[in-house]
């Protein structure tokens, strides 16, 4: 155990935010904490480096343990450059070497009755030296400088370092420091695919437990060893990464539904056979009522589960349908400041291509775009041509294309003057904007509420291609999966830039990769990239090649069941009629238990009817009076009262 997390609970201004959390975590571990936007992950994290403190439960490390935290912005500021503030993490070692060092040169000094020990000192410091990492923590540095994209820039001082520079430098310095337990806020938001990659096979390989906060979906199923989600306050988990985690959630979350229905089902047939019961209005029966319905009192009611209702609803629905040619560009160049960002690219769209486009930060994947849209120039000659009927969708980083000054009702109505109140109502609301939330002025809008606008803007437009600029910054997993879903369902076609591994997997059916100013086209998604790169770079093969696989369309292998089309058919039609004939079974089983609890409640009203007929017959004053008469009419009644009895248990064994 490296970390335990018990029943802990925090609230600000009355709103609780974390309720009785508990988790462990082992030492070693690589755990995901995921969530909607705003469950209390980073604060969850700042509770456990004591920044904030608890209002209820503890959290406890392992003894002598340490850890290092990397929140989401940097506050930190020094006249050191970047090189300087890695290699300060080495200082111990720094320090062992230089007492080595001095040592050696001292050497010459030693009297040779204290050279034994002194000799032992040495041997024993040089060991210590090795086994830290003396020999390689150069290496190690300049590891994270390439990793980590302080290559070109080691000898910039930290305080002329941006925000996002400062946030990958504070996160070097706790990876070279190798604490016990990693903390890590968001930690690739400021990272490009490559330093991601490099971040996944460090954090895979360093012996310190790491928790972190994450949306990168493919980040997480690279790394995490057990995955935990705040959900309504509380915290799941569950071991292994995020798709194991999906499918665990699941299961898990159908079980507690079913609990839950079964528990009420439970529940009310009780309280129909308890109405029953009282009903027969004999003494037995109402002690049986009675106990039944202890029993019931006792009965730890469970919650129904919470159900995510907040999930917006998008449809992407072309209004027409654009021709087999969407897109032509030949020869788009651009550089900027002296620098060239890409040259002579020239690439074509055909309907109902899914085309991501990747790259380095700064390459120009949204430069492209951008000219694409006519929103820039290319800086040479070239031509940009659209197919017949095409309609355009364009979302981009910045939301430039909603006005900050208008309200979310205004933005909708002015682009779309035919809608009704109440159909631009429930748009918004599609996106999770309701009552007043409409009237709010969109430069007031976070950026995940921004990019919601925009998306509800594509939606409307009804556009045959869509132009995507990162269009998974500042969505929720959630979020994300919905608009996945809408992107494979989309039957136009689509161009869009993104770093999202996992949404590139899911979502693309051919890569351009902007690599050494030119586009690399790889006929597949984000794991067939790799595959494909990876060969590229072993083989030196012409850049400007097509990647697909064999046996492969549109780089996706075929893969046959081996099963003719007769013989599936005949399986399906064999399950079909063997489900068939298993449900009309226990149709009939549920018939016949049906028919004998009626006949069983015949049988008690009957035999009820005797019983209270033989009690008139008992009260005459005849009959009263005459022993014999009486005697007989006793017998009858107890003969009557042991069956009762025996139907009653019968009757309440068939409704259990």
């Amino acid at each position: 155990m490296i970390l335990s997390v018990n029943n802990v609970s925090i609230s600000f201004a009355d709103e609780t935010i974390l309720k009785n959390i508990t988790f462990l975590l082992n030492e070693g571990d690589k755990c995901a904490l995921i969530g909607d936007n705003g469950t209390g992950k980073s604060t969850l994290l700042k509770m456990i480096t004591g920044e904030y403190s608890a209002d209820t439960g503890d959290i406890v490390f392992k003894k002598d343990s340490t850890f290092g935290y990397v929140a989401q912005q940097q506050d930190f500021n020094s006249d050191k450059t970047v090189y300087e503030e890695l290699l300060d993490c080495k200082r111990k070692l720094i320090e062992t070497e230089e007492q080595i060092r001095s040592m050696e040169e001292n050497l010459k000094n030693v009297s040779e009755s204290e050279m034994n020990d002194y000799m032992n000192k040495y041997h024993s410091l040089a060991e210590i030296f090795e086994k830290s990492g003396g020999y390689t923590y150069k290496s190690e540095i300049n590891g994270v400088l390439n990793g980590l994209d302080f290559k070109d820039s080691a000898d910039k001082q930290v305080k002329l370092l941006s925000g996002g520079e400062r946030t990958r430098l504070m996160l070097g310095k706790i990876l070279l420091n190798k604490p016990d337990l990693i903390l890590l806020d968001e930690p690739t938001n400021y990272l490009d695919i490559r330093s991601v990659e490099w971040l996944e096979n460090y954090l895979s390989n360093v012996s310190s437990a790491v928790l972190f906060v994450s949306h990168d979906r493919y980040f997480i199923n690279k790394t995490a060893n057990k995955v935990m989600e705040i959900f309504g306050s509380s915290i799941i988990s569950f071991d292994g990464n995020y798709d194991d985690f999906i499918v665990k959630k699941e299961q898990y979350t159908d079980s507690l539904m079913s609990a839950y229905e079964n528990q009420q089902r439970e529940i009310k047939h009780q309280m129909e056979v308890i109405k029953k019961l009282r009903s027969f209005n004999r003494e037995k029966s109402i002690k049986r009522a009675e106990s039944r319905q202890k029993m019931l009192d006792k009965i730890e009611v469970l919650d129904k589960p919470v159900e995510n209702d907040n999930e917006m609803k998008l449809f992407l629905t072309p209004n027409i349908e654009s021709g087999k040619d969407v897109l032509s560009v030949k020869g788009i160049s651009k550089s900027f400041e002296g620098k060239n960002l890409f040259s002579d690219i020239s690439f074509e769209l055909k309907k109902g291509e899914h085309v991501a486009i990747i790259g380095a930060n700064g390459s120009g994947k949204t430069t492209v775009l951008k000219i694409i849209n006519d929103i820039l120039s290319s800086d040479s000659e070239c031509e940009i041509k659209f197919g017949s009927n095409v309609t355009i969708g364009y979302f981009d980083q910045q939301s430039t294309v909603v006005d900050d000054k208008k309200t979310l009702f205004d933005e909708i109505s002015d682009s779309y003057p035919n809608m009704t109140q109440t159909e631009i109502r429930n748009t918004l609301g599609a996106f999770l904007f309701s009552d007043d939330d409409v009237f709010k002025r969109i430069g007031v809008l976070s950026g995940g509420e921004k990019c919601r606008v925009v998306l509800a803007k594509i939606m409307l437009s009804k556009a045959n291609f869509l132009i995507l600029d990162e269009p998974t910054n500042h969505l929720d997993m959630t979020s994300k999966t919905i608009l996945e879903d809408a992107l494979n369902s989309f039957e136009g076609t689509c161009l869009y830039v993104s770093h999202d591994r996992y949404f590139i997997n899911k979502t693309a059916d051919r890569i351009l990769s902007l690599e050494n100013n030119k586009f690399v086209n790889y006929l597949g998604n984000y794991d067939y990239y790799l595959e494909k790169s990876a060969e590229l770079r072993n083989a030196g093969v012409n850049q400007n090649k097509d990647f697909a696989g064999n046996n492969s369309y549109a780089g996706k292998t075929v893969i046959s069941s081996g099963i003719s089309d007769t013989a599936s058919a005949s399986l399906n039609d064999s399950s079909s009629k063997n489900d068939w004939l298993i449900a009309k079974q226990a149709q009939s089983e549920k018939r016949k238990l049906e028919n004998k609890i009626k006949n069983l409640e015949d049988e008690i009203e009957k035999l009820e009817k005797s019983s209270a007929e033989i009690d008139e017959e008992m009260a005459k004053p005849g009959v009263s009076s005459n022993s014999a008469k009486l005697n007989e009419l006793c017998a009858k009644q107890a003969e009557i009262n042991d069956k009762l009895t025996a139907l009653y248990e019968e009757w309440e064994n068939l409704n259990s």
